[in-house]
């Protein structure tokens, strides 16, 4: 497969008809998403990056971070007739030299499967981190929230 022409993109904007047929095709964890939530979850993500054929979406990555202590590497898939020529290896190398990411102490990585190919990446298995707060499925309607007003200070 001649990858010569795949082009790696950090941003915001992503086309979510597309990334909703990537994660069809290629992520069991991630078909029910719908596009409102998937540009929730992109609009508070930093870096984004995609990977392109030509117009095609073929990859996606994205994470969160605080930019020195901490951050979290969510949703990495490649498409799978692209799968095994070293594009999830870019893919992984470009989130990781972003300016948010390639400061941070401590990379966390949410997966499931593939664990040998985050090995080989420097990744480790870790057991100190084990909690998990489970709140109801976003596909659940919400209650909006609720804000209260601070009591006021009694005046000097």
């Amino acid at each position: 497969m001649d990858c010569h022409q795949i082009q790696f993109c950090d941003q915001k904007r992503v086309e979510l008809l597309q990334l909703q047929a990537l994660f069809q095709i290629a992520a069991f964890w991630a078909k029910e998403r719908c596009a409102e939530d998937l540009a929730i979850a992109i609009a508070n993500s930093d870096p984004v990056i995609t990977a392109w054929d030509r117009d095609l979406m073929i990859g996606f990555a994205r994470a969160t971070s605080d930019g020195i202590y901490r951050a979290t590497i969510w949703d990495v898939v490649i498409h799978p007739e692209y799968q095994g020529v070293g594009l999830g290896r870019r893919l992984m190398q470009t989130v990781l030299s972003h300016p948010k990411m390639n400061r941070v102490e401590r990379i966390y990585l949410m997966t499931t499967h593939q664990q040998s190919f985050y090995e080989r990446l420097g990744f480790e298995h870790n057991t100190s981190t084990t909690m998990v707060l489970c709140r109801q499925s976003i596909s659940t309607p919400r209650s909006p929230l609720t804000v209260s007003q601070p009591a006021s200070l009694p005046a000097k």
